[in-house]
C-alpha cells in the first residue's frame, strides 16, 4: 500500500512537472509550400475543417500521468528518490501488463467528437516510450501483445480509424520518431543522454541503420495496413538530420506517398518539404499567418487522461478556436481517453456544449478564409470564400457578461448585420469608420457570431 501511495504521488509530481515544462514546440520561422498538387489539394481540404481532435492514449493512461517524459532523465523531470532510475523505468515499462482497456469503444469516441463539431482526428500510434497502439510485427512492445492481447479489438489502431471514417473524419496518425524502448535508440550498454540517442552513431553506424529501418518499417505498417490516411503527424523534432540523427526523411516520404497519395506530412519543427503545416504547441501565434498551421492545445492541462484534471470551459475552447481561425489556423484539441477506453462524461459534456455552439455559429468557422482586418477588441473576423461576406465573432470571457453594445472599426457593413444563430437583424450604426451594434436583451451569455456584407 505504501509503495502504491508513493507511486501515485510520484505520478502527480511528474504530471505537474510535465505540464509546466510541456516540451512545448515553437513553430518554425519559415514555411515552404509543397510542390505536389495532390498534397496542396489535401492541405486546402484540411484547412477548411478548422477543428480536430488529438488523442494521447497509452500505458501512461493507467496511472494517469504524463506520457513518456517520466522516464527521461532531463532536469525538469522529478521522480521518487526512494527508487533507482532503473527501478522506475522497469515500473513504467511494466505498465504494459496493466493496460487492459476492456471498455474500449472507439464508436463512442467518434460520436462524441462528431457531436463536438470536429472534422478531423489524429491518433497516437506510438509515443516516445515506444509502446505501440497497433499490432506491429517489428516489436512485441504493443497493446496487441500484453494485457489486452486476448481482446478481439487488440489491434486498436484499426478500430479507432474505422470508427472515425464512418463519421467522415479526415484521418491522421501521430508517430514518435524517437523510440526510448528500442535498443536501437536507447542502447542499454550506455547511460541515457536525455531525450536523444545514447550512443555514438558514427561509432556504431550499423545500429543506427537498424533504427532507421525499424522506424521506416513501422511507418510503412501504419500507412499500408490501415486504410486511407490523410495526415502523418511526426513528433520528436530532435530526431533530424540537423541534430545528427538522420532517419532519411526522403526515403520515408517516398514510401509514405506511394502508400497514401497526397498525404499531408507534418515533421514537426523541421522546416522544409516534410513540414506541410506548422504546429505551435499550447500557444497561438501573435499575428495572422497565411499558410497552413495548427495550434495543438489540450482540453485539460494534460495531453492524456489524468484522475484530477483542470478543465477548460466550453467557451474558453470556442474563444481559442475563434482566435486561431481568424489568424488563419486550425485547432486540434487534445483529449485523453480513460484507461478503460472511453471518453469520460465530464469531457463529453464539455464537448457537447462546444458542439451546440458550432451548430449555431459554425458558418463563421468552417470553410472560411482570413480577412486583413481580422481583430478589434473582443471581436474577431473571418470571411466567406466569396470575398464579400464577413463574419464577426464576439468572444465572451469566462465570468464576464455581454455588454449592451459592441463596437469595431473597419469592416464596415453594407446593409444588415445578422445573428448567425437565429437570422435576426441587429440594430447597427456606422459613423466615422466605427460600427456600433446594439444587442437585444435576453441573449445567452456566451460568445456569438454575426454576418454581414462589406460596403
Amino acid at each position: 500500500m505504501l509503495k502504491h501511495l508513493l507511486l501515485s504521488a510520484l505520478c502527480a509530481v511528474v504530471s505537474l512537472q510535465a505540464s509546466a515544462q510541456g516540451d512545448v514546440y515553437e513553430r518554425s520561422k519559415t514555411y515552404e509550400w509543397p510542390t505536389d498538387q495532390l498534397v496542396i489539394n489535401k492541405l486546402h481540404q484540411w484547412q477548411d475543417q478548422k477543428f480536430g481532435v488529438l488523442f494521447h492514449w497509452g500505458i501512461y493512461s493507467v496511472p494517469g500521468m504524463v506520457e513518456s517524459w517520466a522516464i527521461c532523465d532531463e532536469d525538469w523531470v522529478t521522480r521518487d528518490t526512494t527508487m533507482t532510475y532503473q527501478q522506475y523505468k522497469d515500473w513504467y515499462w511494466g505498465l504494459a501488463d496493466k493496460f487492459n482497456p476492456v471498455k474500449f469503444n472507439p464508436d463512442q469516441w467518434a460520436s462524441v467528437m462528431d457531436d463536438a463539431g470536429m472534422k478531423y482526428m489524429i491518433f497516437t500510434t506510438k509515443h516516445h516510450d515506444g509502446f505501440c497502439m497497433f499490432d506491429s510485427k517489428y516489436t512485441d512492445y504493443s497493446i496487441a501483445h500484453h494485457a489486452f492481447k486476448d481482446n478481439p479489438k487488440r489491434d486498436v489502431l484499426k478500430y479507432v480509424l474505422e470508427a472515425f471514417r464512418k463519421k467522415d473524419f479526415m484521418i491522421g496518425t501521430y508517430f514518435s520518431k524517437p523510440d526510448w524502448h528500442s535498443q536501437y535508440y536507447w542502447w542499454d550498454v550506455y547511460p541515457q543522454k536525455a531525450r536523444n540517442v545514447n550512443y555514438d552513431i558514427k561509432k556504431w553506424p550499423w545500429r543506427w541503420n537498424q533504427f532507421k529501418q525499424y522506424t521506416y518499417n513501422q511507418m510503412n505498417e501504419i500507412l499500408s495496413r490501415y486504410g486511407k490516411v490523410d495526415i502523418l503527424w511526426m513528433d520528436g523534432g530532435w530526431v533530424c538530420k540537423e541534430n545528427n540523427q538522420d532517419i532519411d526523411m526522403p526515403r520515408i516520404a517516398e514510401m509514405a506517398r506511394r502508400n497514401q497519395p497526397g498525404l499531408i506530412m507534418v515533421d514537426r519543427t523541421i522546416h522544409g518539404p516534410y513540414e506541410n503545416y506548422q504546429t505551435p504547441e499550447r500557444t497561438i501565434p501573435e499575428t495572422q499567418l497565411n499558410f497552413p498551421w495548427e495550434s495543438c492545445i489540450t482540453l485539460t492541462n494534460d495531453w492524456g487522461w489524468v484522475p484530477r484534471p483542470t478543465w477548460k470551459s466550453p467557451m474558453k475552447v470556442v474563444n481559442i478556436l475563434t482566435e486561431i481561425v481568424a489568424k488563419g489556423g486550425n485547432l486540434v484539441l487534445g483529449v485523453g481517453p480513460t484507461p478503460e477506453g472511453l471518453i469520460q462524461p465530464e469531457a463529453a459534456e464539455r464537448l457537447h456544449k462546444i458542439g451546440n455552439w458550432m451548430r449555431a455559429n459554425g458558418k463563421a468557422i468552417y470553410n472560411t478564409v482570413t480577412t486583413p482586418n481580422y481583430h478589434d477588441g473582443n471581436v474577431w473576423f473571418t470571411a466567406n470564400k466569396d470575398g464579400r461576406t464577413l463574419y464577426a465573432i464576439y468572444t465572451l470571457a469566462d465570468g464576464e457578461t455581454l455588454p449592451s453594445q459592441i463596437h469595431w472599426k473597419g469592416n464596415l457593413p453594407k446593409g444588415k448585420v445578422v445573428l448567425l444563430s437565429n437570422g435576426k437583424a441587429l440594430k447597427t450604426k456606422v459613423k466615422d469608420g466605427e460600427v456600433t451594434v446594439t444587442l437585444p436583451k435576453g441573449m445567452k451569455q456566451e460568445s456569438f457570431a454575426m454576418t454581414f456584407r462589406l460596403s
